[in-house]
């Protein structure tokens, strides 16, 4: 490691001109991390007492010729500090070699200083240290700033810090990129020492890569539903929001800038002292006489070297926002790089000579630098300005090495830098004197977020635009999927059969609100993308949908207000996906209401005849389409109706009125609530469609009974062909839509279909001339095989079924009954039957039947009791 040394002279004639030539191994000063203690161990050399800070955050002895300040072993020279030397006042004795008039042995009294303070001069300085309550390390640098302001030498320190800050800085990221891959080789070859030592974010990485590797095999294996997914996605899995890499990337970025931060903190404290110092010594200035023209803070750029809080700062900044670029692999603009370019023309200039010579007491102090090559600016608080970073000279161009612990890089890990540098703006701004409060906010998160809003949100819409497209617009994405299975299953894990399209959609709507989660601040944006998406999806299902059913009669009539009106209050549309008709629904409504509005619909239904065939959606494919569109938008609808909630929830977790770059997007025209809602009504529509396709299918096949005379000659033992047609195409239908529907949809689907066969069958007397006793046998055995058909059906409710289908066999039977016992039927039943069908009774010829002239009358004066 490289520091700078201060180096002590015990006698004030040491002093010579050789004292001015310059190392060449040490680096930058004040990289302090408050967090470590100070090292037990310093050591005097011929004389010189060197004292040094190294940039891993330890306060260790300085070194000569660049060796190691300090290598674990006892040596001649050495100084041992007792444990509790700086806190109890126990004596320390030192040898070192003799030389520069130094005694050999010295004992010092350390009572809760470290020596090198117990030392120090002048004494109103040190008694004011000792009352202090800063902490060590803050006692370390003001004396040092202290020390450096004695012997002039702080325009200088500060200048060759203006200049080595930024390479130094770069090889401190670049040095723990490297640490970081060496223990994740270690960690992926499980020898020696490493992996026993990993971190537990490293061990975390391990797992990610490992899961990787599996995730790898298993695609070679099988496919799995996540693999084919991700194949929809502009990014790879590794990429996504919830990738591998995104969490590497936040690792790597929070621990390099978890670093900054405890060296920035240190920066802060010299900084203030520096200005203080600087604020001083103008205020001597203004008793001076001065000339017109003098401006003091120009001067007290001069007295720092052009070294303040705000250039540490920004130096800082411009290489995280270097490092950053390389994660992303993203270009500066040259436009932008004002600071990174002020900083190496600053490193450019020639220096300028300064030598002073403070003695007071017999001790001096001499500050060491390394490539003294600078000047010192006038005008260093320019170089606070936030930019893209471009290095100056000093600084290696091979980059920082980060992707050899990244699994990728790319324009999409932008999304994992946002929080990292959400918290470190936070902890800067919390260190940040008032005057610099504003650095706060131009810096790191400014340019984080105009690239997310110039570049990265671009670059997502045109890539998850084209991947929706792409999803919707595919021969398989409307196809319904074949399946093995003979039932419906509610997940989609186990085969739930979304369409493919709907599949995709839904899953790139989470993915881009994944990178909602990830940067809160542009949730909203990036919500206004995913409604793009679902409206563009959803033009795709409304068209799928009319090709499927345009110019239909069924579609027609649910577009009808009398239909609609009552297929809302329909008690069968409590089986609809959350049905807008539980508004207008009377939860308390009795049974007789619920079969009138069965009996309206089915007479408004049965008005219709004849139904022509090429007014019937005839193709089986079509209506299975129907029935997976269905279940597919409902999938998607809830999908939303979630991800809205989940996502609101999280804005609003995000919000924190404490700063500025918390979510500032205005919530977006629409939300994803009633997306889901138009997703849902789509829906329900093509549940509705397949209701009234099948009762219209029904009333297409029965309305030849009014074709028929049924006087037959003997009893058969088939129903009629149009029964038998009927059923069958009952059977295969729903056998054929079983795997696409849930039970309770296919209730709703062939649920009507009962009431309607029963009317049909009732009013089909009234256009019968004659019917024999075969003629009432085949119309029971047709009911029969009706009623056989749909009890098959799992959904549906057999035993009322049974009841409505044993109604028209009572009906028919009554046929048989002479007119006295049919009189006395009507007077114990006289509301099991309407009027105008009893009647319709006594209209029909049955052979063998007699019916007094009187007839009618008879029975209206009983119904009319």
């Amino acid at each position: 490691m490289r520091t700078y040394t201060i180096k002590v002279n015990t006698a004030a004639s040491s002093v010579h001109e050789r004292d001015d030539e310059v190392p060449t191994t040490t680096a930058v000063a004040f990289f302090v991390n408050n967090s470590q203690p100070l090292s037990r161990r310093t050591r005097l050399m011929k004389g010189d007492s060197q004292i040094g800070i190294h940039v891993d955050g330890s306060y260790r002895p300085g070194s000569v010729d660049g060796g190691s300040s300090f290598d674990g072993r006892d040596e001649e020279g050495a100084l041992e500090l007792p444990d509790d030397a700086t806190s109890d006042g126990h004596m320390a004795s030192i040898r070192v070699n003799g030389g520069d008039g130094i005694p050999k042995d010295v004992k010092i009294v350390s009572r809760q200083m470290p020596i090198w303070l117990s030392n120090s001069t002048p004494d109103e300085f040190l008694e004011a240290i000792k009352k202090s309550d800063a902490p060590l390390h803050v006692k370390y640098l003001q004396t040092m700033v202290e020390c450096l302001c004695m012997l002039g030498k702080v325009a200088a320190a500060g200048a060759i810090i203006c200049q080595r800050l930024r390479p130094t800085i770069h090889e401190i990221i670049t040095s723990k990129i490297k640490a970081h891959a060496e223990l994740l080789n270690c960690s992926r070859s499980g020898i020696g020492q490493g992996d026993r030592t990993v971190p537990a974010g490293l061990h975390l990485l391990k797992g990610q890569f490992q899961s990787f590797q599996l995730q790898k095999q298993k695609r070679q294996n099988g496919i799995s539903l996540v693999g084919t997914l991700s194949a929809v996605s502009p990014v790879s899995s590794v990429m996504g929001p919830t990738g591998k890499a995104q969490s590497a990337a936040m690792e790597l970025l929070d621990s390099i800038l978890d670093t900054i931060v405890r060296i920035f903190e240190n920066h802060v404290v010299v900084g203030e002292i520096l200005e203080s110092k600087s604020t001083h010594q103008s205020e001597m200035n203004t008793s001076r006489s001065l000339p017109t023209d003098w401006n003091p803070d120009s001067e007290a750029s001069q007295v720092t070297g052009g070294y303040n809080i705000g250039f540490s700062l920004t130096v800082f900044q411009s290489e995280c926002q270097q490092l950053i670029c390389e994660i992303l692999r993203a270009t500066p603009e040259a436009a932008s790089a004002d600071a990174a370019v002020q900083t190496a023309r600053l490193a450019s200039k020639a220096p300028s000579k300064e030598k002073r010579d403070c003695s007071d007491d017999g001790l001096t102090f001499a500050f060491r630098f390394t490539d003294a090559t600078v000047s010192i600016p006038n005008q260093g608080v320019d170089l606070i300005r936030q930019g893209w970073s471009r290095r100056g000279p000093n600084v290696s161009q091979e980059g920082y090495g980060s992707a050899a612990v990244l699994p990728e890089q790319g324009i999409y890990l932008a999304a994992s830098t946002y929080r990292p540098v959400l918290q470190f703006t936070d902890k800067v701004a919390s260190m940040l004197p008032k005057k610099y409060a504003q650095l706060g906010n131009d810096g790191l998160l400014t340019f984080v977020e105009n690239f997310v809003k110039d570049h990265f949100l671009p670059t997502m819409f045109v890539d998850y635009r084209k991947s929706v497209q792409q999803a919707i617009s595919s021969p398989a994405a409307f196809r319904p999927r074949a399946h093995t299975a003979a039932t419906y299953t509610p997940l989609v894990e186990k085969g739930r059969p979304v369409l493919q399209g709907l599949l995709a959609i839904d899953f790139l709507a989470k993915e881009v609100l994944g990178w909602a989660h990830a940067m809160p601040k542009f949730a909203g944006d990036l919500a206004k993308y995913v409604q793009t998406f679902l409206e563009r999806t959803y033009e795709r299902c409304r068209t799928s949908y009319m090709e499927a059913v345009l110019e239909k009669q069924s579609y027609m009539l649910i577009g009808r207000n009398d239909i609609e009106k009552l297929m809302r209050v329909d008690p069968a549309s409590s089986y609809l996906p959350n049905p807008l008709s539980q508004l207008n629904m009377d939860d308390n409504a009795s049974d007789a209401e619920s079969v009138d509005v069965e009996l309206e619909l089915s007479n408004l239904l049965l008005a219709l005849r004849p139904i022509k065939q090429e007014n019937l959606i005839r193709d089986d494919n079509k209506l299975i389409l129907l029935a997976s569109l269905s279940d597919s938008l409902e999938y998607v609808a809830d999908s939303i109706e979630r991800l809205g909630q989940t996502t609101s929830r999280a804005s609003q977790a995000e919000e924190n009125p404490k700063h500025r770059h918390t979510r500032t997007n205005s919530a977006p025209t629409r939300d994803l609530a009633s997306f889901a809602d138009e997703y849902r009504k789509l829906a329900i529509d093509c549940l509705k469609v397949l209701r009234v396709e099948m009762q219209l299918e029904t009333i297409f096949h029965m309305q030849e009974m009014t074709n028929r005379e049924y006087l037959e000659d003997q009893d058969a033992e088939e129903p009629d062909d149009f029964i038998i047609s009927l059923t069958a195409q009952i059977t295969r239908r729903d056998e054929e839509m079983a795997p696409f529907v849930a039970s309770l949809k296919r209730n709703y689907i062939f649920g009507g279909i009962c009431s309607i066969a029963a009317n049909a069958s009732v009013k089909a007397l009234a256009d019968m001339k004659s019917i024999n006793l075969f003629g009432v046998q085949q119309i029971c055995r047709n009911s029969i095989a009706l009623e056989q058909a749909l009890a098959a059906i799992p959904s549906i409710n057999s035993e009322a079924v049974q009841q409505r289908l044993d109604h028209v066999r009572t009906y028919y039977e009554l046929l048989n009954m002479p007119f006295e016992a049919l009189l006395a039927f009507i007077m114990e039943h006289e509301r099991l039957f309407t009027a105008a069908e009893y009647a319709y009774l006594l209209k029909v010829q049955v052979p063998g039947r007699e019916i007094p002239a009187d007839a009618q009358d008879r029975i209206s004066e009983i119904l009319s009791h």
